[in-house]
């Protein structure tokens, strides 16, 4: 019988996150799972108090945090990785197409100390490779679709998903920003739908869906092949697509993508900080062309 992680649940409220603590306990080996960086966009301030606590649960267990693992470079939060890794020496881990995103918005925001090389991190992972948790073997796949650098981690009978799907009545990631691609998307949930039917899904956001008055964030590969509503069994890879695309036609930005983006590409840290000591942030103005 393959072991078993032990799993916390941290929800970010305002930005819809769910970051994961995840533990060998026949070690006491962790690994954090998309840690949120609190920030408010109408001042500029930023906090790690929701970082400190999962690290006093880090400390307070007595565990050892070996990882900080990213499912992808995230456009809805910063991400407190940084505070991890000064904190406890963890090593911080991402998807090796993590390049390509950053060739893209390196572009985008005229950025000239990202490296587009993925240095940044300490290891950058592909689809089949496995490394140690412990005694806890973490299998990476290659999940691309929401972005071109998009990785589930599979824990024993855990699945970390990142963002490609959602709860089964919320339904699935958007495939509109920069690499991503609603096809891709398809083909990465149906081979974690070909996972046993008792595989645990952890997702990293949950927005509530209509008539549900809770939040929630483990599911089944079960639950979602029987009640996804955009997946479920009998839905063709073309049905996917056209429902896909014109959904995301029909979606606002992530309030959060111009100043999360250009962070996480640098893997959580901030620009370096100008003559009076403060980092700034970059946000591209770009004319109408509607208006010519």
């Amino acid at each position: 019988m393959t072991p078993s992680p032990t799993i916390q649940a941290y929800f970010d409220q305002s930005t819809h996150t769910v970051t994961y603590l995840v533990v060998d306990s026949s070690t006491n080996s962790a690994a954090i799972i998309d840690p949120v960086l609190d920030y408010n966009p109408s001042t500029g301030v930023i906090s790690d108090k929701s970082a400190r606590r999962i690290l006093a649960a880090v400390r307070s267990e007595g565990l050892t945090l070996q990882w900080v693992l990213e499912t992808h470079a995230h456009a809805d939060h910063l991400s407190a990785a940084p505070f991890f890794q000064q904190e406890t020496g963890a090593q911080l881990v991402i998807g090796r197409y993590i390049i390509d995103v950053q060739r893209i918005f390196s572009s985008t925001f005229n950025l000239n100390d990202v490296s587009c090389t993925g240095k940044e991190f300490d290891k950058l992972v592909d689809d089949g490779e496995t490394f140690l948790l412990g005694n806890l073997e973490v299998a990476v796949m290659h999940t691309p679709g929401h972005t071109p650098a998009c990785v589930s981690y599979r824990i024993g009978d855990a699945v970390f998903v990142g963002d490609t799907l959602f709860t089964p009545d919320y339904g699935t990631a958007r495939a509109d920003f920069p690499g991503g691609d609603a096809r891709q998307l398809y083909r990465s949930i149906q081979r974690l739908l070909s996972l046993p039917a008792d595989t645990r899904l952890f997702l990293c956001h949950d927005y509530k869906a209509p008539g549900r008055d809770h939040f929630a964030w483990e599911t089944t590969v079960a639950e979602q092949r029987a009640r996804n509503i955009h997946v479920h069994d009998g839905v063709s890879e073309d049905e996917f697509v056209a429902m896909r695309e014109a959904r995301d036609a029909s979606l606002a930005a992530p309030q959060l993508l111009l100043p999360s983006i250009q962070v996480n590409i640098r893997a959580g840290r901030l620009p370096a900080p100008e003559n009076n000591g403060v980092s700034y942030l970059k946000i591209p103005l770009r004319p109408d062309t509607s208006l010519y």
